[in-house]
């Protein structure tokens, strides 16, 4: 059975009882990819990516800003970002890219022109209330085209003035990264005040981001900062990879009772999800850097954890699917705003698990998943699972059924959202 994207169109069946081994170069990152791209946008300077992600993501970005006056260029190892004429507006799509439809509603605030940012139907669903207000109150013209506090936005551009605001985060903290970018082409200096900060690691990332291209960012307190505007620098950086995209493998050995090399991670990396190794070496996988190479050892039995996710919710799709085979009982806490990514993932996970023959219960916040298969009978009838167009609930539940036998992924081709080389890197670490 082949696992390639080429074979594998409507359907994915994924093969049971397998060892998950060899060695893996993990995809660039996509959280760094994206940041690096909306600094481009921002600082008018020619730029560099090294090996940057090449997704669906980061191509709905890059053509954005081809359509916003730069000239980008790719060839198989750098993406070359030169700075033209700004067309005075535009209409930019978004599909289903989050990430994207923030940072541009706060990058567009401070560029000349009329833009209207757009995207899919889902990405009309998810909130922008928050960081508009607080745009807003920056000087910022921005309206709502349909729905007040969602998407699509007429943004008259370079009405950011600057100033002091106060940011709600809790349901995201790109609404803060969003500023704290956008505030360094502000006419004036830019004070940001946030209030129950989600997913804080992934501020800490665009702080260090910020820092490369030599912004001006002075630290406050715990969640408040200054930006002074001054002139953001070019250069060329190489892309780090991964952590998110490398938690799949790395959970695959560790439910399998195998071993994959992982390459291409930095053991600096401010990345939040590498927290995601100290879950996994909770549950009893060996984890350890090898130089600059992570290993990652299956443990033959997997013991369940209680973690509060709410700094890396990209991987409670995750630990889920690695739940029901662990002995005792997984609770999964503080993700509320989970159900507000691609999809409602504490839904599509606790639906999906159950379709599957799991013991678990949703909960307003997380899951409490019980070890059901850890030492119990395995179901093996064939079921089809929904992906709910949501590539982390179609990688997660991947990994699931390389020990859950007859699973099947329903519109497999999702992952090209953030790692289009999925099916074929599983595929070449199933040992023959």
């Amino acid at each position: 059975m082949t696992l390639s994207l080429s074979s594998c169109k409507g359907t994915c069946e994924i093969p049971s009882g397998v060892v998950i081994e060899g060695t893996l170069r993990v995809p660039p990152s996509k959280s760094l990819t994206q940041r690096f791209l909306n600094l481009a946008f921002l600082a008018r300077q020619s730029v560099v990516l090294a090996g940057p992600l090449r997704s669906a993501d980061t191509e709905l970005f890059s053509t954005a800003l081809s359509q916003a006056g730069y000239e980008v260029s790719l060839d198989d190892d750098a993406m070359q970002i030169r700075p033209g004429p700004i067309p005075g507006g535009g209409e930019l799509f978004c599909g289903n890219n989050g990430t994207m439809l923030r940072f541009l509603t706060a990058t567009l605030s401070a560029t000349p022109g009329v833009w209207h940012l757009d995207g899919m139907p889902r990405l009309r669903q998810r909130p922008l209330g928050p960081l508009v207000d607080a745009l807003r109150s920056l000087g910022a013209r921005i309206e709502y085209l349909e729905r007040s506090g969602f998407a699509p936005l007429r943004i008259s551009g370079g009405s950011l003035e600057g100033g002091s605001t106060e940011l709600d985060a809790r349901l995201s903290s790109q609404f803060a990264s969003a500023i704290l970018m956008a505030a360094t082409a502000a006419k004036r200096p830019v004070e940001l005040r946030a209030r129950s900060l989600a997913s804080a690691p992934y501020v800490e990332l665009t702080l260090d981001t910020l820092g490369r291209f030599q912004a001006s960012v002075e630290a406050l307190g715990e969640t408040t900062w200054r930006v002074s505007p001054v002139p953001l620098r070019g250069g060329s950086w190489t892309m780090e990879g991964d952590f998110s995209a490398a938690a799949y493998p790395a959970a695959a050995a560790a439910l399998t009772g195998g071993r994959v090399r992982l390459e291409g991670l930095s053991p600096l990396s401010k990345q939040g999800d590498r927290r995601f190794l100290e879950v996994l070496a909770r549950m009893g996988a060996r984890v350890e850097w090898l130089s600059d190479t992570l290993q990652v050892t299956g443990a033959s039995v997997l013991s369940s954890v209680a973690v509060d996710f709410s700094d890396m919710p990209d991987q409670v799709p995750t630990l889920a699917a690695l739940a029901p085979f662990a002995v005792g009982t997984t609770t999964i806490d503080n993700v509320p705003h989970l159900r507000l990514k691609e999809s409602d993932r504490l839904a599509a996970m606790s639906t999906e698990l159950r379709r599957l023959g799991a013991d678990l219960d949703e909960l307003p916040a997380g899951l409490q998943v019980r070890g059901s298969w850890a030492e119990g009978p395995v179901p093996s009838s064939q079921t089809q699972v929904d992906t709910y167009g949501d590539h982390r609930i179609a990688m997660s539940l991947a990994i699931c059924g390389l020990r859950r036998p007859g699973l099947v992924v329903r519109h497999p081709q999702v992952v090209a959202k953030s790692y289009p080389a999925f099916w074929r890197d599983l595929e070449g670490l199933i040992e023959k």
